[in-house]
């Protein structure tokens, strides 16, 4: 394809189509011919360049005569020469065919690629949750209720911000007593809800919903400050988060629901366009705030512990319980260190690499922590700890955020989250996303009790524990702020603003101020940590907004709510320095914090065994974290060992449409259908079978599938062409609805005929090993032809973690990686960066067909370092393994490091052997090989009653039968008639004790021949073992006839080997005649 100047650069000379273009798209040099006679002097390289070019197409043609002249000098027919020359045409048709296919291939996937990047891209961010949560649902009819609700909505909110939020900012400031709302206007985008999530309440009384909410409004909002000229406003808004409603108490009365309680557990992203944002913060008493401020402190108001108390009815009980309830507990967090991380600090304009200066952010909800700085360090010790209150569980979740030190803007290193869904007791290395290296955290779940006896056990507790950069707290007291009454007047009998500051030693809380009223009503709750209840006490001052005046004040002691009955005080408080009816009414709880010692253990006396070291990563003496002891055994998670094998039958098809067209279509042929099938990530393919329209595959595939429900296997017929393979019909099938392996014909759809034979097969991994030869001897019965070797057990392997890994260059630690491989199998694990002891928690399962020489072989590398240990686990050992089974730490090879890993085998017992009642698979008898035919006698007729061929073939196997070793030599045969698939099959598992002629062992092969036919249609032989005496082979063949025909039939059975290299002689090392007639096709076991 040529293309325009306009359209871009023009492409190279090499890119150029032969055929003439405009001189001008072209560049000088590309078509440029030296003229004779205009004496330039002729380009140097170019001229030996076009010499060696020809001189290497000599060179190859010469090289193809090398073989017609060897094959004169030899004296070979020249019908060698020509098959030779038909074999590489043939070849090189076949490799021309297929490059064709791939750059087509290409092409299409860039083509597609494209136009997926360009109209079809959506980032996992952008999806609704109900997409990646099955238990989220859809609330498309909620949506519809909210847009209609939308303008009644909008008028709502114009009258509640002109007649309540509007006086409320006038007297807030006495800069804001023009203030006015001159626009609000809700829009016409109203608010959607993506999904909606629904959880069982703590209690029956309430009912909890998560809605996923996403709001891009066109709201306009326009305010106005008269005195200042000044116009602000807002013009559009986006919202996205999660918002918990929680419907309680549910009562006996309509409504139903007393009240509905809404707030944010995760801050929300929020995003205002501010229209006018400059004029405003021009305004006194306005000027020190910004754009973010705003914004973080209106994020900040929707998210826990902050929340909106809607009641519905009225008389409510216990509101204030109800506007902020007592935390579900308290997560004690132990920041200990941080290793791995990346490096930041660069000198000299990057050409020397430093390190970082690393410092965390814990956040949970609107509660936020910070680490000190660790200087110049990759692998920070913090050994911080830091309490925060839990509200909501599930939901909450815990934020660390690794950052980088510097004088102007600090690095983004990494980040973890740990999300609460449980109750939790934890002491791990975390991964960090978003960059490299690992967080260590001990996360302590700290129950609320409200026994005071308690209390005692906690003191003494804490005081062997050393916490920074706060001492450990005993409890918590939460401090609900109700109202006031009756509160003195300023100066001028005017209305004061007041306001409430709560301190408990040097935390000092405030409550909102409440304007022109001396009856304040705030509902608000505050929450304090206390270390030592018995000697603190609550301060309470009362002040106008100003802070200058003081209204009243109060101190309670705090040991006055020990004794108080569920340590909870709710009354009335004379204020202090007050007028004479002045109080407050508040609230107060007070909750133990009591941490189970059945789930952790105390610490250790100084110099014991097990004490803090800090060399070993342990905590420091005297600290509430023990160092956790070295684990003998892994610690998989519940799915690991779940899997099980699913063996497909692809047997055959009838009636399939045809799609092959001759003659632009006037012709009617058939077609050459294959088949693809899709399952757990993987395809597989059969063979084609030509011009068929009922074909027969007979093929078997395998594939490991978990226990998820859900999975679908689909189905693809092609008809198989030149150019692109038609397509035929598709149709799936869930394998969890073939409870039995019988065979069952799939009718496929959305074509006018046609049927599939397929039969699924689920093999469920068992821990013994007392089955595996009938596995063996089974699965080489029903092996088809066209298959792989079929499985006999499943190895799944859990590689948890390595220790002691050797330094790269003595000193730095590596980035290592583990590899599993079993035959040509291979899992990789993810890479740890820089860590000798890194963690992976990854499993991988492997299918074994032969368990007796098969092994795993374990390879831990480094990320550009090299190898850094070996292992190499034969699967024999596991086999003699209690329940199959080894769990514990290997040495590697290298002398340094060891992996701790868990691998357990599971034998694949087949419950269908794919042989009917009457016609099972069948004993046959050999004989000792002879120099001439001889019939042999088979066993005596045997009948089975038994219906299971594993039942058979257990007494079989446990005593052979053996015929008498005779002077060339034993073969080791089975024959039998699979009548479901009509075909006598034979298998050659191998010889033993052949005899040898010359000086050389043999090089044995075995022939078998179908008598009384002796063409080529009836032979099969094996492949040629090389100089062994004892030679195995274990391959099977087959021969589509009827039954009674078979029993007509005798079975010529020849070893032989072949005498040179360049004869066509083969000498005979033996011969045995089998007449089928008289063996019994009821019986199916291995004779020698």
């Amino acid at each position: 394809m040529e293309r325009s100047p306009g359209e871009g650069p023009s492409p190279s000379p090499m890119d150029q189509p032969s055929a003439p273009s405009d001189p001008t798209d072209q560049p000088p040099a590309a078509h440029a011919k030296p003229d004779p006679g205009s004496g330039g002097q002729p380009a140097g390289p170019g001229a030996a360049g076009e010499a060696l070019a020809m001189l290497t197409s000599f060179g190859r043609r010469l090289l193809v005569l090398i073989p017609v002249y060897l094959a004169g000098a030899v004296g070979l027919s020249v019908g060698f020469v020509l098959f030779g020359l038909a074999l590489y045409l043939g070849w090189r048709r076949v490799r021309d065919e297929k490059e064709r296919s791939l750059r087509a291939a290409r092409q299409l996937l860039d083509d597609e690629e494209q136009l997926t990047a360009k109209t079809l891209y959506m980032s996992h961010r952008e999806l609704p949750a109900w997409v990646s949560f099955p238990d989220v649902e859809k609330a498309e009819w909620l949506n519809k209720i909210v847009a209609q609700v939308w303008p009644f909505l909008g008028q709502y909110m114009e009258k509640l911000l002109a007649e309540t939020v509007a006086p409320a900012v006038r007297g807030s400031n006495p800069h804001l007593q023009t203030f006015t709302f001159t626009r609000v206007e809700l829009g016409e985008k109203p608010l959607r809800i993506i999904g909606v999530k629904v959880h069982r309440g703590r209690r029956k009384e309430q009912i909890l919903l998560d809605l996923n909410i996403s709001y891009v409004g066109d709201v306009q909002i326009d305010v106005e400050v008269k005195k200042y000229f000044c116009k602000a406003g807002v013009k559009g808004m986006q919202l996205h988060g999660v918002l918990r409603v929680i419907l309680e108490p549910l009562i006996g009365d309509l409504p139903i629901v007393g009240a509905v309680s809404m707030f944010f557990i995760r801050r929300p992203t929020l995003d205002i366009n501010w229209t006018g944002m400059t004029n405003l913060l021009d305004i006194p008493g306005l000027s020190s705030l910004s754009d973010t401020m705003i914004m973080d402190s209106i994020a900040a108001f929707l998210v826990l512990p902050n929340r909106l108390l809607v009641p519905l009815v009225p008389n409510l009980q216990d509101v204030a319980q109800l506007r902020s309830p007592l935390p579900r507990g308290i997560i004690r967090i132990h920041l200990l260190a941080a290793r791995g991380l990346s490096s930041k600090d660069k000198y000299v304009k990057g050409l020397i690499e430093g390190k970082s200066d690393p410092y965390a952010l814990v956040r949970l909800g609107t509660q936020t922590f910070c680490s000190r700085v660790i200087d110049e360090e990759l692998n920070p010790q913090w050994r911080e700890t830091y309490e925060v209150m839990v509200h909501e569980v599930p939901g909450q979740e815990i934020e660390v955020e690794v950052f980088d030190k510097d004088p102007d803007k600090d690095d983004f290193l990494a980040h973890a989250t740990k999300v609460l869904e449980v109750i939790i007791l934890t002491f791990w290395w975390f991964p960090l996303q978003g960059g490299q290296g690992q967080v260590h955290l001990r996360l302590e779940w700290l129950s609320l009790l409200s026994d005071a006896e308690k209390l005692e056990q906690v003191l003494q507790w804490n005081r062997g524990v050393s916490s920074r950069p706060e001492p450990p707290s005993a409890a918590i007291l939460v401090v609900y702020l109700d109202r006031g009454q009756d509160l003195p007047l300023k100066k001028g009998n005017k209305e004061p603003n007041p306001m409430v500051q709560l301190s408990i030693q040097d935390v000092t809380q405030e409550s909102k101020a409440v304007y022109s009223t001396n009856c304040p009503v705030w509902e608000e709750a505050f929450r304090f940590f206390l270390q030592d209840p018995q000697s603190q006490e609550l301060d309470v001052q009362v002040k106008d907004d100003s802070r200058a005046l003081t209204l009243g004040a109060l101190t309670l002691p705090l040991a006055r709510l020990l004794t108080a009955p569920e340590l909870t005080l709710d009354q009335w408080f004379q204020l202090s320095s007050s007028g004479p009816n002045s109080r407050l009414y508040m609230k107060l709880v007070m909750r133990i914090l009591y941490l189970d010692s059945s789930e952790v253990s105390f610490p250790t006396v100084p110099g014991s065994p097990g004490a803090w070291d800090e060399d070993n990563e342990s905590p420091q003496r005297g600290s509430s974290v023990d160092a956790p002891p070295r684990p003998c055994h892994t610690t998989p998670d519940s799915h690991f060992g779940t899997e099980h094998v699913l063996r497909i039958h692809v047997l055959e098809a009838q009636d399939l449409i045809a799609k092959d067209r001759f003659l632009g279509g006037l012709v009617k042929g058939k077609s050459d259908p294959y088949v693809k099938l899709k399952l757990a990530g993987r395809s597989f393919r059969s063979h084609v079978v030509r011009e068929d329209l009922n074909p027969r595959w007979n093929e078997v595939f395998e594939v490991i599938v978990t226990s998820i429900p859900g999975q679908e296997l689909d189905i693809e017929v092609f008809d198989k062409d030149l150019d692109k393979d038609d397509f035929l019909v598709l149709l799936s099938a869930y394998p969890q609805f073939f409870t039995c392996p019988l065979p069952q014909w799939l009718t496929l759809e959305d074509v006018p005929s046609g049927r599939l034979h397929l039969r699924l097969e689920r093999l469920t991994p068992r821990p013994t090993a007392a089955e595996l030869e009938e596995v063996l001897q089974v699965n080489s019965l029903i092996q088809t032809q066209k298959s792989a070797e079929l499985a006999a057990a499943l190895l799944s392997v859990y590689m948890e973690r390595a220790e002691d890994l050797p330094l790269r260059k003595g000193t730095k630690p590596p980035s290592p990686y583990a590899t599993l491989t079993v035959g040509d199998t291979t899992h990789k694990t993810k890479t740890i960066s820089q860590t000798s002891a890194p963690v992976w928690d990854e499993s991988a399962s492997f299918l074994i067909r032969k368990p007796y020489t098969e092994s795993l072989e374990l390879q831990v590398r480094g990320e550009g370092t090299g190898t850094l240990g070996l292992l190499s686990l034969p699967l024999s050992e596991l086999l003699v393994a209690d329940q199959l089974c080894l769990d514990h730490w290997f040495t590697l090879s290298s002398g340094q490091g060891q992996v701790l890993l868990r691998a357990q085998l599971g034998i694949l017992v087949s419950q269908h052997s794919g042989v009917e009642a009457q016609s099972h698979s069948y004993s046959h008898s050999s004989s000792s090989l002879s120099e001439e035919p001889e019939l042999s006698g088979g066993p005596p007729h045997i009948t089975s009653s038994a219906p299971e061929l594993r039942q058979r073939l257990t007494t079989h196997v446990d005593s052979p039968l053996e015929a008498p070793a005779g002077p060339l030599g034993q073969v080791k045969l089975t024959v039998w008639y699979y009548s479901e698939e009509r075909k006598l099959v034979s298998i050659v598992h191998g010889c033993r004790a052949l005899r040898q002629n010359g000086r050389d062992p043999p090089d044995p092969y075995v022939s078998l021949l179908l008598l009384p036919d002796k063409n080529r249609g009836t032979k099969r032989k094996t492949s040629q073992k090389k100089r062994t005496l004892n030679p195995e082979f274990n391959e099977r063949f087959e021969w589509e006839l009827p039954l009674d025909e078979a029993l007509r039939r005798k079975l010529d059975v020849s070893v032989k080997s072949n005498s040179s290299f360049m004869s066509r002689e083969r000498e005979l090392l033996g011969k045995v005649h089998l007449d089928l007639a008289e063996i019994d096709l009821s019986q199916g076991v291995a004779q020698w």
